[in-house]
């Protein structure tokens, strides 16, 4: 669940919440190069926004390791290896696959940090059980690892809710990215 400064970040325009990525973004990559930590991610539904988020801020060559976007579940089982089996048990959009992504691009990064992220951004494709805004997001470590639901609510009107979703995604990552080293 998101905490209470980040569902106030929400409700935010995109370019609001942008600046906020821009800052988090610089936050971690200027903490990862200090303390020689290494991250790789593994993106679904942010179609790549957090690997470009970090690659975006100078230096980052220091410490990031590989993005990949592994939109479709074929790719997600062949590339990252997650048994189509378990996909199908989980769900595709589940803490169970984001964990297996974020772990998988961990091992074949060799990465300290690795990010896992899958979901419904939206506007289309949820159900009464998946609604828009779910989004899975895990971070884990060689020792620790967080997944969480996002499950995002709809915006005010008139807000690219796909935009949004996706950008909080990102957002989240990045913050939690920083939270599990410390």
């Amino acid at each position: 669940m998101l905490s209470c400064e980040l569902r106030r970040i929400s409700m935010l325009s995109p370019s609001e919440i942008s600046t906020y990525i821009d800052k988090a973004a610089q936050n971690v990559v200027q903490y990862y190069i200090a303390n020689k930590i290494s991250i790789a991610t593994a993106e679904s539904c942010t179609g790549g926004m957090l690997a470009s988020a970090i690659t975006s801020v100078s230096g980052a060559s220091e410490m990031f390791e590989c993005g990949v976007v592994t939109y479709s579940e074929k790719i997600k089982s062949e590339l990252l290896e997650i048994p189509q089996d378990f996909i199908d048990r989980y769900g595709v959009v589940s803490d169970e696959v984001a964990l297996a992504m974020a772990v998988a691009v961990l091992e074949k990064s060799g990465a300290d940090v690795g990010v896992g992220i899958t979901g419904i951004a939206g506007p289309t494709g949820g159900t009464e059980e998946q609604p828009v805004g779910t989004i899975y997001v895990s971070v884990v470590t060689k020792g620790n690892d967080i997944t969480e639901n996002l499950a995002l609510s709809e915006p005010e009107s008139g807000v690219d809710v796909r935009l949004r979703n996706r950008l909080m995604a990102v957002l989240y990552s990045l913050e939690t990215a920083l939270e599990i080293l410390k």
